[in-house]
């Protein structure tokens, strides 16, 4: 099962297609959305110059998916993650770090472009479907 993160979600959206073949072959039932990725998506979708089109484009993506709630046990393992980054010294981008503590709560395979950076999150498993 996948956690999709934000990139990955954009990709699909603009009809990338090594993202849509896996998104098909996997289908929604097993792929996930944060409700972090879906906030950076809305923001996107806002502070662009086609707002409409562009959240109903959001819209139409999201419709067959579960968005997960971001919890209290979801800020408890974004929190642990943050924690082992910064005493390692390879910290990530704060919203990226709530997406991997998200990721590792619901042991989901965190779908990325941005494979450099979430591999060095340890327990977390990356795939990229950009190809």
């Amino acid at each position: 099962m996948f956690l999709l993160d934000s990139d990955i979600s954009i990709f699909f959206m603009k009809g990338h297609a090594g993202v849509r073949v896996h998104f098909a072959k996997h289908g929604p039932a097993t792929v996930f959305l944060s409700a972090i990725s879906y906030h950076e998506l809305l923001y996107g979708a806002l502070h662009s110059s086609a707002v409409e089109r562009h959240l109903g484009a959001v819209a139409a993506f999201v419709a067959p998916l579960t968005v997960l709630p971001f919890t209290s046990s979801s800020a408890d393992y974004s929190s642990r993650v943050r924690q082992d980054l910064a005493a390692w010294g390879k910290t990530i981008g704060p919203l990226d770090t709530l997406i991997a503590g998200h990721a590792l709560e619901h042991r989901l395979t965190l779908v990325t472009g941005n494979t450099g950076e979430f591999s060095r999150v340890p327990g977390l498993v990356v795939e990229s479907w950009i190809s």
